[in-house]
């Protein structure tokens, strides 16, 4: 298992057919746009420099996408006068960094015009992120085409942080990914920061018998408590869904196994019997969780890809 240990993964993915039968290849741009990759992870590089919240951005922005109409970079599309588009929707109103996939798009319509598509750069930049937090790096199946539709209706579609473990294996599993796939892509999560909104039930009134979700380690409620006060003045109060924020590793797990899961959705995983054991799996081991996690970003990334939609010169706007 010395592979499974390595901080750097590679799958080797030739060539995969996407549960929608298009075909996705690892090598699809090395004679069209062979410094595809290179053009991203340089875009990506500079952005990260410049703003440490960008890893968590963008990788949240793709797993919106590839939940609503699939991986097909409709997230990224700009509302238009008799449209209101998915990035508009109440659910995807934090999502930010989109100049980040604006920046690598020029720089790739300069180099190899209409070629690479906006949802390669998204699936490409979510596994550059990952990789310069310091987690695992796995080879991105490439091919997708960019669809024409955005609509904000269909962001009732995604998770909800309030969901139990029950609605998210119903959820993950309509779109062909399994109750593994779905403990380990929460553990994209570790990236990530939550405002007081989406927790913030859990914290007062919860219930009848309980004040505070009888889930939440009482100290971890009283801080959340600290930090969400009633009422609050402050738009950007929250808190990290774990306590290493900027780095990619398995320490979102440990909480989560010490009632410190920020979200509802995240604490339910260890308390029901079809999730806990991989929860407790991947707290002990970083190096499993690494494995799995690409290994189901490959999967989420074949999630609704379609062979007739468009390669956008703007991400923002259909050709």
């Amino acid at each position: 298992m010395g592979l499974v240990k390595m901080t750097s993964i590679f799958l080797l993915l030739v060539g995969i057919i996407s549960q929608s039968g298009a075909v996705l290849d690892a090598n699809y741009y090395e004679k069209t746009c062979p410094q595809a990759e290179n053009i991203i992870n340089q875009a990506v590089r500079k952005a990260a420099a410049n703003d440490p919240k960008v890893p968590a951005r963008i990788l949240r922005m793709f797993f919106h996408d590839c939940f609503i109409r699939g991986c097909d970079a409709s997230v990224l599309l700009d509302s238009t006068a008799n449209n209101k588009a998915e990035k508009d929707g109440p659910p995807n109103l934090s999502l930010a960094a989109f100049y980040v996939i604006d920046a690598a798009k020029k720089n790739l319509e300069e180099s190899c015009p209409k070629t690479v598509s906006c949802a390669d750069v998204l699936a490409i930049a979510a596994r550059d992120v990952v990789a310069l937090s310091g987690g695992p790096k796995w080879s991105v199946a490439k091919g997708r085409k960019d669809g024409r539709i955005s609509t904000a209706n269909d962001t009732v579609n995604l998770p909800a942080p309030s969901f139990n473990t029950t609605q998210l294996i119903q959820s993950f599993s309509q779109r062909g990914l399994s109750a593994k796939d779905l403990v380990a892509l929460s553990g994209g999560h570790t990236l990530g920061f939550s405002h007081c909104s989406s927790f913030e039930s859990r914290l007062r009134n919860f219930s009848s018998a309980h004040g505070s979700d009888p889930t939440i380690e009482p100290q971890f409620a009283a801080a959340l408590k600290s930090r969400c006060p009633k009422p609050n003045s402050d738009r950007n109060a929250g808190q990290f869904l774990d306590s290493t924020s900027s780095v990619f590793d398995n320490d979102y797990y440990r909480r989560i196994v010490a009632g410190k899961g920020v979200f509802g959705s995240d604490q339910s995983l260890m308390a029901d019997y079809r999730t806990r054991w991989i929860v407790e799996a991947f707290a002990r081991d970083q190096g499993l969780f690494f494995w799995e996690f690409a290994a189901s970003m490959v999967r989420l990334g074949n999630v609704g890809v379609v062979e007739n939609g468009e390669v956008r010169s703007n991400c923002r706007v259909v050709n």
